[in-house]
């Protein structure tokens, strides 16, 4: 039983530890936040019959939340002699590094949270879910699976930060709550860190996209079972579209999870919590051993690698497309990052962490050394490969394989008919040596099968050529807060304009 001694110890060792990094008015607002918490409780009397649910992405926000969650469940077992039982999930990537599940392990010792009966840690990869261990490696298949989105998503965009990284990602963080909110016999409440302003954005925002393209319009489903619904529609039709309509294993894979308990509810920390990571430093990295690794901690996210990739890509853009330097595409991402990062009030010391990373030519050449590296033994893609997706020269019908050959591949040029013909026609190329010489490089390059360049080759561009369009990735970015429009040249010498820059 959970009131016996030892169990009361370590609780109370776990509480006072967190009281020592916590100013006080922390401890009030946890307080505060624990008795309304028990209030929406469906079993007040009985409060080990609660599952409470909170994710935990190995970030520093989300470092603070635990810890405040736990304070909670703590507090209510030193007020009632007993506490809600609480799910901690994780949600995985290919592009979360180690250093992000150090910093989560780390957290779980400093908070004894592992040690208590009353509290659970998960993994989810994918549609896979497993205890949380430090050194569990990512399924292959989970690594396969996102690699193939980037890929996918960045030969449609030029290899847009937002939509090529983050759209597969954000449906499947969707899915982990589906997931883990099912898990078991499933969880009474969610705690989360938004406010209640922004989780009806989320909600408003889905339900315009349901009726933009058609999908669940008609749903008399409500809170967020009606969300997840809604949600998991919205992911049958992004990956039909960026897969292909025949790809139904590919589809299935990634679908969000919608099935869970009518009587599930939310519950917002938002108002009595403070999120600015320079409140609350002494906690992060004296009492939960938080590192700031240079990987994890990428521009406006400490558990992500993949912004560092997204400063990289736009590196190569500038070198590669609009012939000017690498240095200067970094350069324009590094702006706009540092400008996201001061918007999200990241302390001073962070900011002047990142922009000393990229500070001269050493350092710049040691951070592409890095990113190509990282590419590669994460991802599978080389420097060429990376460059080939930002051209995205096989989509709208091979709109800019012309420019890409004459500027990349010029012993391909001749052969512009031949790779026309070949994504064209869907036939079967082993009807000549040509065409098996022609498929052989394109797989090379792209990183791609002719299959997957097929549907690529059937599927529009973002931006399109004619500046507009209805289709699905550019709606979802519309309303990303995550972007900014920069001026840059596209040429050496060319002329300033102005370009919309997406990214974390």
């Amino acid at each position: 039983m959970t009131n016996h001694s030892p169990v009361r110890q370590l609780r109370e060792e776990a509480l006072r530890a967190l009281a020592a990094h916590l100013p006080q008015q922390h401890i009030d607002a946890a307080t505060r936040c624990a008795q309304k918490l028990h209030e929406g409780l469906p079993h007040k009397e009985e409060l080990r019959r609660n599952q409470v649910l909170v994710a935990y992405g190995g970030g520093k926000d989300s470092s603070y939340t635990i810890a405040f969650v736990r304070c909670m469940q703590l507090l209510l077992a030193r007020m009632h002699g007993q506490t809600f039982k609480l799910l901690v999930v994780t949600n995985r990537h290919a592009g979360m590094p180690r250093a992000v599940m150090e910093n989560i392990a780390r957290a779980y010792r400093a908070l004894k949270l592992l040690e208590d009966p009353d509290c659970e840690a998960l993994l989810i990869d994918g549609n896979e879910i497993n205890p949380f261990r430090v050194d569990r490696r990512l399924p292959l298949a989970l690594v396969r699976q996102n690699r193939e989105d980037i890929l996918m998503t960045g030969h449609r965009t030029f290899a847009d930060a937002r939509p090529t990284f983050c759209n597969a990602c954000n449906l499947s963080m969707v899915n982990s709550f589906g997931l883990a909110a099912s898990y078991g016999s499933g969880v009474d409440i969610i705690i989360t860190g938004d406010s209640r302003r922004e989780q009806r954005a989320y909600y408003v925002w889905v339900a315009r996209l349901a009726q933009r393209f058609g999908f669940d319009s008609n749903s008399a489903e409500g809170g967020f079972g009606g969300f997840l619904t809604r949600m998991r529609s919205l992911s049958q039709l992004y990956f039909r579209d960026l897969h292909g309509s025949d790809a139904a294993d590919a589809i299935a894979r990634r679908l969000v999870t919608a099935e869970l308990r009518k009587d599930l509810q939310f519950f917002s920390i938002y108002d009595d919590t403070q999120y600015a990571s320079g409140d609350h430093w002494d906690l992060l990295t004296r009492h939960l051993g938080f590192e700031f690794d240079e990987i994890a901690f990428s521009f406006s996210e400490s558990d992500c690698a993949n912004p560092a990739l997204m400063a990289h890509l736009r590196g190569l853009k500038c070198e590669r497309m609009y012939g000017r330097s690498y240095a200067e595409g970094i350069a324009e991402y590094v702006d706009f990052a540092v400008g996201l990062m001061r918007k999200k009030e990241f302390p001073q010391v962070l900011v002047d962490m990142m922009l000393a990373r990229y500070d001269g030519p050493e350092k710049l050449a040691r951070m592409r050394v890095v990113m190509d590296d990282m590419a590669s033994e994460v991802y599978g893609l080389d420097e060429q490969q990376l460059v080939c997706m930002i051209y995205s020269p096989f989509a709208d019908r091979c709109e800019n394989l012309d420019v890409y050959l004459a500027r990349e591949q010029p012993e391909l040029a001749p052969l512009a008919g031949a790779i026309r013909e070949l994504l064209r026609d869907g036939k079967d190329p082993a009807r000549g040596a040509r065409q098996r010489e022609v498929q052989q490089a394109l797989e090379r390059l792209s990183g791609l099968t002719l299959s997957q360049l097929r549907v690529i080759h059937a599927s529009p561009l973002h931006p399109s050529a004619e500046g507009g369009g209805g289709h699905l990735i550019e709606h979802i970015l519309a309303r990303d807060p995550h972007k900014d429009v920069i001026q840059t040249r596209r040429a050496p010498s060319g002329a300033l304009v102005q370009e919309t820059i997406s990214g974390r």
